[in-house]
């Protein structure tokens, strides 16, 4: 189901969007969920998905979750389009389904920097990535807080954003949550989080919605930072001493854009719930109608993930936007525990491939 609004579906294309579906952690559930999700004979109808990683330890995986007896469909590797990227045999012989490590970690890296190289050379549209173990890539001698920010480096980006889009299966809303901050402790984010950087981030934000999405003249709600966004000074001073007059100056700059807040961060995503689950936990049809926003933004990590995991952990999308070609990927995390066992959901990595493609789909459009 598409998560794009429909005027921009525009077809046809002057060509097909080409994929590139990085293979992540090769110990992790990333090759089986692709497996489970490329099985689906629909999914690729309108665009093109080249699979980058190691075809024999893509195999391997097939072999094992066959073994294990899969409910779920998977697709054979032999019949997919695969970008081999050679891996040193010391390297590929410690790696072990169900374990990361540092050989796993400089697999995965070798697969998004091939995934990249290529993107760049204008062989492929947008990537998309399967997890990662940010522990194995610093087992492997590479220091990156995540895929994110080796993508804005590689690509010489400094202004971009981690976007999380999901469709309720429950009421169709979609639901787009921007993280503020990132992957940095919950310690340093009170001094990284300043006015020049959530300008920065709602720039962003306003792009996205209006070139990706085709939303114009929207809602955006933003939380604060403290318990009930501060109780007016007595919980914290960030909003009374700057996020409040920092939210003023925007919607001046902004007359066309509805900006909420700073809304207290523990019922920011009441009427988000309440759009995601309709029915299912609201009985008075009225109280639906909550007008929820058009996108979110969370000042730092768990503050946006919680209720986004809560509400969509099998159907959230990661979208690095602010990049100069798409990039999406799963809400969800190498699952090393339950790796090559056959139970992983691929709803997520479904999901990330088909945003892609359809992100995809409006920039080829625009340049037509």
């Amino acid at each position: 189901m598409s998560l794009l609004n429909k005027k921009n579906d525009i077809l046809p294309l002057p060509r097909r969007p080409r994929l590139a579906l990085t293979l992540g952690d090769p110990a992790g559930i990333g090759p089986e969920v692709i497996l489970k999700a490329l099985a689906d004979p629909g999914l690729s109808k309108n665009f093109d998905v080249t699979v980058v990683g190691s075809q024999e330890l893509l195999l391997q995986n097939y072999t094992r979750i066959l073994v294990n007896g899969s409910l779920v469909p998977l697709a054979n590797p032999e019949n997919l389009s695969i970008l081999d990227v050679p891996l040193e045999e010391e390297i590929k012989s410690k790696i072990v389904i169900g374990t990361g490590n540092a050989a796993s970690g400089a697999a995965s890296f070798a697969y998004i920097e091939c995934a990249i190289a290529r993107t760049q050379q204008g062989e492929f549209d947008a990537i998309v990535t399967a997890p990662i173990a940010k522990s194995a890539w610093k087992a492997a001698g590479y220091d990156y807080p995540g895929q994110t920010e080796l993508l804005a480096q590689k690509s010489g980006t400094d202004r971009f954003g981690m976007l999380f889009v999901a469709r309720s299966p429950h009421t169709n809303w979609t639901l787009r949550s921007l993280l503020a901050t990132t992957h940095i402790p919950l310690c340093q984010v009170p001094w990284v989080l300043t006015p020049k950087l959530l300008t920065k981030k709602l720039d962003l934000l306003v792009e996205c919605l209006e070139q990706d999405f085709g939303i114009e003249n929207g809602k955006i709600a933003i939380a604060g930072l403290n318990p009930h966004s501060g109780e007016q000074g007595q919980l914290g001073r960030e909003e009374q001493d700057w996020l409040i007059p920092w939210l003023e100056q925007e919607r001046q700059k902004r007359p066309n854009w509805q900006l909420d807040g700073p809304i207290p961060p523990d019922t920011m995503w009441v009427k988000p719930g309440q759009a995601w689950y309709g029915d299912t936990i609201v009985q008075h049809p009225k109280s639906q109608i909550q007008n929820p926003a058009d996108a979110y933004i969370a000042l730092y990590h768990d503050q946006g993930l919680i209720p986004v995991k809560l509400m969509a952990f099998d159907r959230a999308v990661n979208t690095s936007i602010g990049l100069p070609f798409i990039r999406t990927s799963p809400d969800h995390g190498t699952a090393f525990d339950i790796a090559g066992k056959g139970v992983a959901d691929a709803t997520s990595m479904k999901a990330a491939i088909e945003l892609a493609a359809e992100l995809a789909s409006v920039r080829l459009q625009k340049r037509a």
